[in-house]
């Protein structure tokens, strides 16, 4: 049995969760916050981060990139032409390329302040951060969005799926990222017709169906969040 420990507004945790569903495996989701640092969590992973999966009684598997990694291995590299990796290393390469894009970069400029600022400051007690949004680090988040929505539109426009022809790691990692700012109402879809094209694709995979029922206690999604035309 498998069991997820994950944030439900972490780009990371949703990418795993997309993986999973893709496979269509079932798993277990244990909703950490990990700014409380429970000693569950801490046992599993002393960086006190989010996603974490486990396996039957196995050695936690921590982080979104590695989980994705294991996941292929394990399941992927048995499913033919449903496999999210591509057989080529070349291919491998940019998959992780874009992967590591998205759930590294992106989010280390974008999606971590807005959650932060939007969501997590809300839960938190003041000793763990909590508090008033920093306006600063929310326009700055906002700012660098816009490269990343004009890139995110470049890749689609080139492209049949964002590494190539088939659809890949890349694209659930990207879709994972910014769904969770589009729950928040961050992204103007209607600036990159490519990249909403694409997005609603994936939107309407079964395996989102479980990201666009859930919802976030205290915070609203944006009205178009679970309509797959938008």
């Amino acid at each position: 049995m498998l069991r997820l420990h994950h944030h439900p507004m972490s780009a990371s945790s949703r990418f795993v969760r997309l993986v999973l569903g893709e496979y269509g495996e079932r798993v277990e989701l244990i909703e950490e916050r990990p700014w409380e640092r429970r000693r569950e969590l801490l046992a599993l992973n002393p960086a006190a981060t989010v996603p974490i999966l486990v396996e039957d009684n196995g050695p936690p598997v921590v982080g979104g990139i590695v989980a994705g990694e294991y996941l292929d291995e394990t399941r992927g590299a048995f499913q033919r032409e449903r496999r999210l990796f591509a057989d080529k290393p070349a291919e491998r390469a940019e998959i992780r390329r874009l992967v590591e894009w998205f759930l590294g970069k992106m989010d280390a400029e974008v999606t971590r302040y807005l959650v932060r600022e939007r969501v997590f400051k809300r839960e938190m007690h003041a000793d763990h951060g909590g508090g008033a949004p920093d306006s600063s680090a929310i326009r700055a988040a906002r700012t660098n969005l816009k490269n990343h929505m004009r890139y995110l539109g470049w890749l689609a426009e080139s492209r049949n799926w964002l590494s190539g022809p088939r659809l890949s790691y890349a694209d659930l990692a990207g879709a994972a990222s910014f769904s969770v700012l589009d729950y928040l109402g961050e992204v103007a879809w209607e600036e990159e017709p490519g990249a909403k094209d694409w997005y609603m694709r994936l939107k309407s995979r079964p395996s989102f169906r479980p990201l666009l029922a859930e919802r976030i206690r205290g915070v609203s999604p944006a009205g178009h969040y679970a309509e797959l035309d938008f």
